[in-house]
């Protein structure tokens, strides 16, 4: 994905197009690449915005969800973004709920794909086994429903960040914090259309989470995309759009 990684102060961050702003967060081994796809499709459309998450650069202490939901709430700010549409993807989407039960005038639309906040098959404290490589390439096909989607080029890249040692920390410390960040309590507090967006094949927040999210959030919609596991926006990036770009089009910022 070449395209100009721009800064503001300490954020970094990919922008791109005019019209309603639309924010993409991306997940634990989450790249801007993950949002290729998305990112192509509704630049035509919107004012889209991917912020690059500070997942090895925060302290421990900080390393967190609520750590990170604090860095998205400091980017917003500096941009000035007053109403916008709101997107994440796995951590993303936790991060995502978190903010926009702090800051839900400002959270026109939500949507969720393959989200933690409830429960998730974790990479877990186990996930960053340095040096096995054969072990992150099974894990990282996890993800998906089709193997064939984890590319020597994605599994060299989750490879690389796990041979560092302060990184593969800073993997388990996020891991374990959204395990304990459970938002099921929270939820029904959450007034803005939220879409899911859903693999039916995800095997790291499972259909039951979907399901719980749909019956937690009172507002939402559930859609489901068929072999797809925990990525819909990567796997299967047309029917993500068009279903992404048919509730956008019916939630659109007033004028």
């Amino acid at each position: 994905m070449e395209y100009e990684i721009k800064s503001l102060g300490k954020f970094k961050y990919v922008e791109e197009g005019v019209g309603e702003p639309l924010i993409l967060l991306h997940g634990l081994f989450g790249a801007l690449s993950n949002f290729k796809d998305l990112f192509d499709y509704f630049k035509t459309t919107h004012r889209v915005i991917i912020p690059m998450l500070p997942l090895y650069d925060l302290s421990l202490l900080d390393t967190s969800v609520s750590g990170l939901q604090k860095h998205v709430a400091k980017f917003i700010e500096a941009m000035n973004l007053e109403k916008f549409h709101l997107l994440g993807n796995s951590l993303g989407g936790h991060i995502a709920l978190v903010y926009t039960l702090k800051h839900q005038e400002r959270v026109h639309t939500l949507t969720l794909t393959g989200s933690s906040g409830l429960f998730e098959n974790g990479m877990g404290e186990t996930y960053p086994k340095r040096g096995d490589y054969e072990f992150i390439k099974h894990k990282t096909a996890l993800t998906f429903y089709d193997p064939a989607v984890a590319t020597q080029e994605l599994v060299d890249e989750v490879y690389e960040i796990v041979q560092n040692r302060i990184k593969a920390l800073k993997i388990i410390a996020l891991a374990k914090s959204a395990i304990r960040h459970n938002l099921g309590q929270e939820l029904n507090d959450i007034n803005s259309p939220t879409c899911l967006i859903w693999g039916k094949n995800d095997t790291i927040t499972p259909p039951l989470v979907a399901e719980a999210f749909k019956k937690l959030l009172l507002h939402s919609e559930l859609h489901w995309i068929d072999k797809c596991g925990h990525a819909p926006m990567m796997e299967v990036p047309t029917t993500f759009n068009e279903i992404l770009g048919k509730f956008l089009s019916e939630h659109k910022l007033p004028a």
